[in-house]
């Protein structure tokens, strides 16, 4: 029976593919990916030669139903969205819905997610945490999520663009001036940064600066959580 394999690929440097991932590249007739420019730049990396199609958020329904088609052709085909794993704040699940709806076979191949990798480095993740992933750019919505989420008392993460993290950011000020927030910039890439701190300390160090620049992950921790060094601290 013919397979299709959920890839997850390096959110930034491309060392962190994984044996395995590499493996099913190179082995697999097809590849769908959500960007097909990004991945054939990791493809090149790595001097694999795959045919592509485009799967991503705007044409993933009908995208899924080309893949069971493909699979039912004969070929075995990669998923993989630009960075992380797929269905992670990213497409996939619609296609995992069809495929298995099918009756094909679902493979997934474990690696780099961006939610992961901040939360081991944060410290103050206990047993639970819930992940939001980006949430709406709408002023009254997100403040409404934010103090739901905030009102669970459990440590949370969110991403941002750096468009919006200033102001994201500046709403957990308002809603939660004591939390420790530990915020992650340009994860495993060349100008990698964690800053640790409350919303305010991280609004003023992100504003002193020429440019934001960067996909930011967000952890915001339990409210009994220490804030640590009260001027933030930089790595």
């Amino acid at each position: 029976m013919n397979t299709l394999y959920m890839v997850a690929t390096p959110i930034g440097n491309l060392d962190d593919l994984t044996l395995r991932a590499l493996e099913t590249l190179k082995t697999v007739d097809i590849i769908a990916c959500e960007d097909t420019r990004h991945t054939q730049n990791l493809l090149t990396r790595f001097e694999i030669k795959k045919r592509l199609i485009a799967c991503h958020a705007h044409n993933e329904e009908a995208s899924a139903a080309g893949i069971v088609g493909l699979l039912a052709a004969g070929n075995d085909i990669a998923f993989v969205s630009d960075a992380g794993t797929p269905g992670i704040s990213d497409p996939g699940a619609r296609v995992v819905n069809a495929v298995r709806a099918a009756g094909f076979k679902i493979v997934p191949i474990p690696g780099v997610s961006a939610v992961a990798t901040l939360v081991s480095v944060t410290g103050f993740v206990g047993k639970t945490f819930t992940f939001e992933g980006f949430l709406s750019p709408r002023k009254g919505r997100r403040k409404k999520r934010l103090q739901e989420l905030l009102d669970r008392d459990e440590a949370f993460i969110l991403y941002e663009s750096p468009f919006r993290i200033l102001k994201l950011l500046e709403e957990i000020a308002e809603l939660a001036p004591q939390r420790r927030l530990l915020v992650g910039r340009e994860m495993t890439k060349s100008f990698e940064e964690f800053l640790d701190g409350t919303a305010s300390v991280i609004v003023a160090s992100l504003s002193n600066r020429p440019a934001i620049k960067g996909e930011f992950a967000i952890c915001i921790s339990p409210s009994g959580a220490s804030t640590g060094d009260e001027e933030g601290e930089e790595d």
